[in-house]
């Protein structure tokens, strides 16, 4: 079901100072910007639980939110305005990742989450994946040497397709569980979202993928 369009959402977003009004001046000096040796990137943040809270749990690391639905990212941006001490750690995006590439410099990210990324299930709309080998591509511009792809879906098909399109990119499969939260991982935020399909007994599937 397509969220309803929240008619605030623009303005708001212009008035952050955590969003990026243009990404691509910062290609190559992220790590500069926030004073942290080490970058992570979240494609797709949903309503922001997962970039919200892992900034907070890992002070020392960069992280970087990106999301497409201005809609969606109204409301992440919104969760990291209501904290009581905004960590310094964080920006945000919004925007297409197709642009990814633009916006970081080549090996300057150590690593990229896509958690729960819409599925596309119709065939015809698989290229639009993020798992996808176009989207892979431009990944490998910008991770380092042996840096790493961390996946988490609740979406079977996806999943198998994501675990051909990394393999036949020649990525290496580092870690992959077909039931990632039958144990606890406290090292690794669990989202709103993720809690609704551990409830209903649902599988998380996980992987990470290294650059090689």
């Amino acid at each position: 079901m397509r969220m309803r369009k929240l008619p605030w959402a623009e303005d708001f977003l212009k008035e952050q100072e955590v969003v990026l009004k243009d990404a691509a001046e910062l290609a190559g000096s992220w790590k500069q910007k926030l004073k942290r040796e080490e970058l992570h990137v979240e494609i797709g943040t949903g309503k922001g639980d997962y970039w919200v809270n892992m900034a907070q749990k890992y002070p020392d690391i960069a992280w970087v939110g990106i999301e497409k639905n201005i809609n969606v990212a109204a409301l992440a941006v919104r969760k990291y305005t209501k904290l009581e001490q905004k960590p310094d750690n964080m920006l945000y995006i919004q925007g297409d990742a197709e642009e990814i590439d633009t916006w970081f410099a080549q090996g300057e990210v150590d690593v990229i989450h896509l958690n729960f990324s819409d599925p596309w299930p119709k065939k015809r709309a698989h290229k639009k994946r993020l798992s996808n080998h176009a989207f892979i591509a431009r990944y490998a511009k910008i991770l380092k040497a042996d840096g790493e792809i961390q996946m988490k879906t609740d979406n079977s098909s996806l999943f198998e397709y994501s675990l051909i399109e990394f393999q036949e990119e020649g990525w290496k499969l580092k870690e992959v569980s077909v039931d990632y939260r039958r144990e606890p991982h406290d090292e690794d935020v669990v989202t709103e979202y993720e809690h609704r399909f551990m409830e209903k007994g649902q599988p998380i599937y996980r992987a990470v993928f290294v650059k090689k």
